[in-house]
């Protein structure tokens, strides 16, 4: 085989082209030499022939290559040699950059840590910074608020020292809404911090602990003095029904409005998982407390008079009469306690929705001073409150009813001792029957103090509940029981 470029090739039985051809095939080369060096007709196959051929062929690519190489190494080893000194000269390139990236880093490294720990410095005083002028501007805060509390209890004459002027019922609403205002700021998210300054514990023992105790104290005095009756028995043992006058009517109902305010709005509210409590849950624990106490009371007291009179008859007119003046003061208030709602409470929330609402305006408002009138109120008048407490549907009859229960024993009682007291009790039945009848009646009129000033239900005045007689006969029954017939 002939070499296709002689002139730069030193081999002519070689065919390089083919051997280095990418459709080349050792097989296809093989069988090729085999069919070349034996005839098909011979019964064996000689390989000897190909293999000498194919390590000639061998020798003759190696002798090729060294030629090649001997030829060529002056020029591969000046293009080495210039190809490792330019090498040289980009390595020596890169080390001056590399050196001079490195002083760079390591110098903006420490500048940048050194203005990194300067930040984070200044990031933190001010932080504190934050913190103590947050802490300063709610500490201000419950500063004017004691303030306030201060100059209302001392105007209002609930401070300790002497009156400075007339009795402010509205005012003393806007104390309680003032100790509302410091608990809303104790409980809040800085509640805790602000715990821990010492004027603010001064203030919370001696101003705010001290003034809710007395406000808590002026409401429960004023529920449990309150009285509209018209009925009173004068020194010789008759009726009077002489009353106050208008103005005095109309001070004792702002009175009482304005301490059964106070009792509602400083009855405890606690959050619950940290989320203020429902309005629909919250229990006025102060203020049914105070009017069970009153109506309690005045049960205890009828009780005992009526007891003692069945034992002496001719002091049972007095003590019916009595029990009469304490039933028509139950009878004005649940009249008052209809009209009077509950007032917006600054600790509840009516809904799930408006708690949001309410923390963005509790934020907005850490910076004022001022404490807003709840002058919005609910569709659920004190009187349902009360009611609910108790289980019943009318005072009166609750007052009635419960008087009824507490007499059945005392009449027992006397019956069991005998003597002249149980032998005049039971010749005197019928009086005893009128009496107890004529009580229930007095007892269950409205009072005409109730409707002064009120042309549309001065109709009403005197005349008695409903269901009186009804009333009457569990009266009279639970006193003649006992008696037999």
């Amino acid at each position: 085989m002939a070499a296709s470029n002689p002139a730069t090739t030193t081999s002519t039985y070689i065919d390089i082209a083919s051997l280095s051809s990418d459709q080349f095939s050792p097989y296809s080369h093989a069988n090729s030499l085999i069919l070349a060096t034996n005839n098909p007709s011979d019964p064996t196959i000689d390989l000897t022939t190909p293999l000498s051929r194919v390590l000639f062929d061998l020798q003759e690519i190696d002798s090729h290559i060294h030629t090649l190489t001997s030829r060529s190494a002056l020029e591969i080893l000046t293009y080495t040699s210039s190809q490792n000194a330019a090498a040289q000269r980009i390595l020596a390139k890169v080390e001056d950059e590399r050196a001079r990236l490195t002083t760079s880093y390591e110098r903006l490294e420490k500048e940048v840590m050194v203005r990194h720990q300067r930040a984070v410095d200044a990031k933190e005083v001010a932080q504190r910074s934050w913190e103590v002028l947050r802490l300063g501007r709610n500490v201000q805060r419950i500063l004017a608020l004691a303030r306030q509390l201060e100059v209302i209890l001392a105007e209002s004459g609930l401070g300790g020292g002497a009156r400075h002027g007339k009795e402010d019922h509205a005012a003393l609403t806007r104390a309680s809404l003032i100790v509302l205002a410091f608990r809303e700021a104790m409980s809040g998210k800085d509640g805790d911090d602000l715990g821990r300054i010492n004027l603010v514990k001064t203030l919370r023992g001696r101003v705010f602990e001290d003034g809710e105790a007395r406000l808590l104290d002026f409401a429960r005095r004023v529920v449990r003095e309150f009285s509209m009756t018209t009925l009173s028995s004068t020194p010789s043992g008759g009726l009077s029904t002489a009353g106050p006058t208008f103005r005095e009517t109309e001070d004792s109902r702002a009175r009482f409005m304005s301490a059964v305010h106070i009792l509602y709005l400083l009855s405890p509210a606690p959050r619950i998982d940290g989320e203020r409590m429902a309005k629909k849950d919250f229990e006025p624990e102060h203020l049914i407390r105070s009017l069970q106490g009153y109506l309690h009371t005045a049960i205890t007291s009828s009780a005992a008079s009526i007891g003692r009179a069945l034992g002496q008859l001719p002091t049972l007119d007095r003590a019916l009469l009595e029990a009469s003046a304490r039933c028509q003061n139950v009878v004005a208030l649940e009249v008052l306690l209809r009209g009077i709602y509950a007032p917006e409470h600054p600790l509840l929330r009516a809904d799930g929705s408006d708690e949001n609402i309410k923390n963005t305006t509790d934020e907005d408002s850490d910076e004022e001073d001022g404490i807003e009138d709840p002058t919005e109120q609910s569709s659920e008048s004190f009187l349902s409150l009360l009611l609910n407490a108790l289980d019943t549907a009318s005072l009166p009859s609750y007052f009635w009813r419960s008087l009824a229960s507490s007499l059945a024993p005392r009449v027992s009682e006397i019956l069991n001792r005998g003597g002249v007291a149980a032998r005049t009790l039971r010749s005197q039945r019928d009086t005893v029957r009128a009496e107890i009848r004529e009580c229930v009646l007095r007892g269950s009129k409205m009072p005409r103090t109730v409707t002064l000033g009120n042309s549309g239900a001065a109709a009403k005045a005197e005349q008695p509940v409903d269901n009186w007689e009804r009333e009457a006969a569990v009266m009279v029954g639970s006193v003649l029981a006992p008696l037999g017939r």
